[in-house]
């Protein structure tokens, strides 16, 4: 089982919330971010690893700018779901991607393209299995 850190990029970890197995939402005395163990790193997009930096075993995203990217991911994995005390979850979903559509552009490009790519494959598939 993965254990959270103890220690952060942003200083000594005041709170630590589990988000995934593996995915820590971290916060210091002054700042924070989400930290995700090396192991669960793979999981993540090439595009989404560029957003964040290395630093003792986590790929680690600052909170201000960087964290919406991995929520993002593992909202479209499928491998986190928004809080229950979240009342407006569609709201809080636009403003994660308005984040990264402000701060992450090039990640924002790239999660397009995947879906736009992924949507053409799926409308494909029924035409081959057809043509049989």
């Amino acid at each position: 089982m993965y254990q959270g850190p103890s220690k952060s990029p942003w200083g000594k970890v005041q709170t630590c919330d589990l988000l995934c197995p593996g995915v820590f939402l971290v916060s210091t005395a002054s700042h924070g971010g989400t930290m995700v163990s090396n192991e669960v790193a793979a999981f993540l997009s090439p595009a989404a690893k560029r957003c964040g930096f290395k630093r003792g075993g986590y790929l680690c995203f600052e909170e201000d700018t960087q964290e919406d990217v991995v929520l993002r991911e593992l909202l479209d994995k499928k491998l986190w779901q928004i809080p229950e005390r979240i009342k407006d979850k569609a709201a809080f979903e636009e403003n994660i991607n308005l984040s990264i559509r402000r701060y992450n552009p090039e990640y924002w490009r790239a999660r397009q393209s995947g879906l736009e790519a992924a949507q053409a494959a799926r409308k494909e598939a029924p035409a081959r299995q057809t043509e049989r």
